[in-house]
């Protein structure tokens, strides 16, 4: 398989940046996409030139680092997977393949490819978490009943990987959806609910001070988001941060 692709290269945050075309041969359809990235690069190595950088990690679909932006759409043509789990057979001899990082103001580029997604780190530190002491007392999962629908909703929440997708897919470069999991993956939970109203305020507000911008309901981020993260957890999330508005200081 023969390909033209066109690499966003950039060489650091200040950098202004720009399209570089590499044409490359030879390429088997049951590579994986990174696979095909990381031949690239071989070869750009063995010519003295510099390779593309781009993150990566698990491999597997799990650690969401992979996050490219390939012809337009997050982790590519497929639906449900990352770009690692995108195979090359996805593509036809001869086609031209861009390859461009998250387009986000809260995820600035670090170089080529990588992005730096720490915004959702301060998010998940601001309240994405439940604050109890699990030194020595620690009760049994099982101790506490939880109805099967709502187990299944947090767990389905909690699918997400902090890709970031949704927010490159966004017109708006909105990170609801992201906060929106992380807020029900808990609050759904009796565990969770002690710290609810508190957590979705300051969650909210922390996805605020980062410049993610407001969801205007297109919808884009379910399509695209690998794990299919349902916008139920923005309706949810919104909900949950207007009650808690209304009902604390």
């Amino acid at each position: 398989m023969n390909l033209t692709l066109k690499v966003w290269r950039q060489k650091n945050k200040s950098d202004k940046g720009k399209i570089v075309e590499y044409p490359v041969s030879d390429i088997s359809p049951e590579m994986s996409f990174l696979e095909m990235l990381d031949v690239v690069n071989d070869q750009l190595i063995e010519k003295g030139e510099e390779p593309i950088a781009f993150d990566h990690d698990c491999r597997e679909g799990i650690c969401g680092a992979c996050s490219l932006y390939i012809n337009g759409e997050a982790h590519g043509p497929g639906r449900g997977v990352t770009t690692c789990q995108l195979h090359m057979r996805s593509f036809k001899d001869g086609d031209t393949v861009f390859i461009e990082p998250w387009r986000a103001k809260a995820f600035p580029v670090i170089k080529d490819l990588v992005v730096d997604r720490s915004a959702f780190d301060r998010i998940i530190q601001s309240g994405g978490f439940v604050s109890v002491n699990t030194s020595g007392n620690t009760l049994d999962a099982n101790a506490i009943p939880i109805e099967k629908h709502v187990a299944d909703m947090a767990f389905d929440a909690a699918t997400c990987i902090g890709c970031g997708a949704c927010v490159a897919t966004c017109k708006n470069s909105s990170a609801m959806l992201f906060v929106g999991a992380k807020v029900s993956q808990l609050s759904l939970l009796p565990q969770g609910k002690v710290e609810a109203t508190e957590r979705v305020k300051n969650m909210v507000e922390q996805m605020d001070k980062e410049g993610f911008g407001s969801c205007t309901n297109t919808g884009a981020c379910e399509v695209e988001c690998p794990k299919g993260i349902s916008l139920e957890n923005i309706a949810r999330m919104n909900r949950d941060f207007l009650t808690a508005s209304l009902t604390s200081a």
